[in-house]
Parts: structure tokens; sequence; C-alpha cells
């Protein structure tokens, strides 16, 4: 069971003139997928903020996967893909490609979607919408890859082309 963090993006969550659906149904999600959810968090959209809550998730914490939602639009003030670059040392293009490839099954609007998904040390960042359903679908499409990848990225032996783990060092 790999460890999880969920953090809320949203100035209207943070000054407390909103509820917060996304990040609730997310951790619901995580926790049904296996995960141990052992952090959340509510975050204004302000770069430096985002930046300071997931590093401390993966340097401090050691969370092996920070889920992010809100923040991702075309909104000047939707800065949560900035923030996530801006702290990840290597990043997977191939989880957001899946996502909006996911999405556009829906809606052609998937297109205007932002995420980004990086790894910083051993934890693996992920930026889902803010809207509680594209939130719920995009986590979806990726999650039962995340585990195999997560048990790479934490040092366990995987053979790729089994979902079978072989062993840890």
């Amino acid at each position: 069971m790999f460890s999880a963090a969920v953090i809320t993006v949203s100035d209207k969550g943070y000054a407390g003139e909103r509820e917060d659906l996304s990040g609730p149904l997310v951790k619901e999600l995580l926790v049904s997928g296996g995960y141990e959810v052992i952090h959340t968090a509510m975050v204004p959209d302000e770069k430096q903020i985002i930046g300071k809550e997931l590093a401390k998730c993966a340097d401090e914490l050691d969370i092996a996967l920070v889920v992010t939602t809100g923040g991702t639009g075309f909104s000047p003030g939707d800065v949560t893909p900035e923030a996530t670059i801006a702290v990840c040392e290597r990043m997977a293009p191939g989880i957001p490609e899946a996502m909006r490839a996911e999405s556009l099954k829906i809606t052609n609007r998937a297109i205007l979607t932002r995420e980004q998904a990086g790894i910083r040390g051993g934890t693996l960042i992920v930026n889902l919408p803010g809207s509680p359903k594209a939130a719920g679908e995009n986590l979806m499409a990726v999650l039962p890859a995340l585990d195999h990848g997560l048990g790479i990225l934490r040092g366990e032996k995987r053979d790729c082309a089994s979902t079978e783990v072989t062993g840890v060092d």
C-alpha cells in the first residue's frame, strides 16, 4: 500500500467561500484504490504556496503519490501546472496525455486542461482538474497503472512486462 496526499488548490475554498467537493472525492477514490491518504491540504492559487506544499509532501513527508485538484485551466490564476513543473525533477507526460485522451471521449473541452505529472525524489505528483466530475474521471483513467510506476519509483524490482512484484532490494 502506497501513501498518498490530496491537495486542493482553490482561492475560494481556501477563503472558506466554497465547499471542497473534489478533494474528498479524490481521497475516496484513492482509498478505494488501495492507497493510504495520510495528508490533505487546501491551498490558494499561488505558485509559491502550491510549490511549498508539493515539496513538503515529497521531501518532509515522503509521500509516494501526491494528487492535486484545481488550478489547471486557462484562468490567469490557474498556476498548479507551473508550480508542479517548478518542483519536479522529471516529468511524466504519459499520465496527463492518458487523462486527456480519456476525457476527450466525454467532452471536447478536455483539450483545455493543462494538467502535468512529474517526479520529485521518490514522489509522483499528478494534477487533476478542479471539477469533481472531471477530477474523478481523470484519476480513474490512470489510477490502475500508477501502482506499477510507484513500485518502480520506490525501488521495488518489477518486471515491466508483468504486473507482479518480483521482490524488493
